[in-house]
């Protein structure tokens, strides 16, 4: 799964990175973005920007928002099966950008959880493929909202847990976001290569989402 992860770009490298012309005025680079936040979307409608989405998806029928907190992650294997994101697979998707996630690895006969950050190799900047809504609030507002696609981990992930997010390279966010073929898309949804990523334990403090540094994702080698 993912449930936590890292956008530390500048704005100008941002809009350069991912081709677009807007970004939101108040966007921070961050280092422990957490579910029902406010995420970076870019969308296959409006490529060229970038905006503000809550993270947990909510469904156009859904009756209670309080939904989207159990759909921050959709399975790449039953998108087009499940009502809550098939029609947003066909119609609806999107990347999110970062540069790094969490994950939490249990050791120890007590099972004691040690966070690990895991990104690219030299931090590099990537995307993971997502799907969007908008649900009307009883005002008939508008609430957009989003949800990270995972996959069976690579071999670097599994050492930590069974599921990781979609990676999308630089290149193949293009295809994920404007393909229209239901059978093309499906073969992005799979596990980046494990060789060209990195994972190492941090600080327990990325376990509060009030904590958001830049020392989250140091090594905790070098803190010793």
């Amino acid at each position: 799964m993912c449930g936590r992860f890292t956008l530390f770009l500048d704005a100008e490298t941002l809009q350069e990175v991912f081709g677009v012309s807007e970004i939101p005025a108040d966007y921070t680079p961050r280092y422990n973005i957490a579910p029902s936040q406010p995420v970076g979307v870019i969308t296959n409608l409006h490529p060229q920007r970038m905006e503000w989405m809550r993270w947990g998806l909510i469904p156009s029928w859904a009756k209670d928002p309080a939904i989207g907190a159990r759909m921050i992650n959709a399975r790449a294997e039953t998108l087009t099966d499940k009502p809550s994101f098939r029609t947003a697979f066909a119609r609806r998707r999107c990347i999110i950008p970062a540069t790094g996630f969490y994950e939490w690895k249990s050791v120890g006969e007590g099972q004691k959880r040690i966070p690990y950050f895991i990104g690219l190799r030299k931090h590099a900047p990537f995307a993971f493929a997502g799907l969007w809504e908008v649900w009307l609030n009883e005002k008939g507002e508008e609430v957009h909202s989003c949800a990270i696609i995972t996959c069976p981990a690579n071999a670097l992930v599994a050492e930590l847990h069974d599921r990781m997010p979609v990676i999308l390279d630089l290149q193949t966010i293009p295809n994920w976001l404007h393909e229209t073929s239901a059978a093309r898309l499906k073969t992005l949804l799979v596990p980046f290569e494990a060789d060209r990523m990195v994972a190492y334990p941090v600080s327990r403090q990325v376990n509060s989402p009030a904590v958001d540094s830049p020392e989250l994702i140091l090594p905790e080698s070098q803190k010793e």
